[in-house]
């Protein structure tokens, strides 16, 4: 017969001692590159659609403004202003806007552009308040964001 014995119970163990190595940086990898949302929108966002669109080149130099009826019903049923995480009034749309140039370089303060988010069920004499204090503000650069119109209903 043959001289060499077939070997049984073979095992072939994984090396799993790096395992936690490889699971804490992919971990640390998607905290730091992953970005949450900066701001919880209390109001209604029923965006209007459009056909006609254009994407953003820097999405950094834009600030978003929310407009629309409070999502609560104990802060009230009238339209309201939302600034990053809190009401504010037409009149404080100017100071909200100098704080928000601040915080861009010197460079980019004139590149800014505030993104107007408005419910279609909004008047439109808060957004025209609006328009005016951004003008006082010499925010020139306004983009009213809407949602692309379906293919089938045009």
């Amino acid at each position: 017969m043959s001289k060499f014995k077939k070997k049984t119970n073979v095992k072939q163990e994984i090396p799993t001692s790096s395992m936690p190595d490889v699971v804490f940086m992919l971990l640390f990898f998607f905290m730091v590159t992953t970005e949450l949302r900066k701001t919880s929108i209390d109001v209604m966002q029923r965006i209007p659609e459009a056909t006609q669109l254009r994407k953003l080149q820097r999405k950094s130099l834009v600030v978003d403004l929310y407009i629309g009826e409070p999502k609560k019903r104990d802060q009230g049923e009238d339209f309201k202003i939302q600034a990053d995480d809190n009401f504010i009034l037409p009149n404080e749309v100017l100071l909200w806007v100098s704080r928000k140039r601040d915080g861009l370089p010197e460079a980019e303060r004139d590149l800014m552009t505030v993104s107007l988010k408005v419910d279609k069920e909004t008047t439109r004499g808060i957004i025209a308040d609006v328009e005016t204090e951004l003008r006082k503000a010499n925010a020139r650069r306004i983009l009213y964001a809407t949602m692309q119109q379906a293919e089938d209903k045009m």
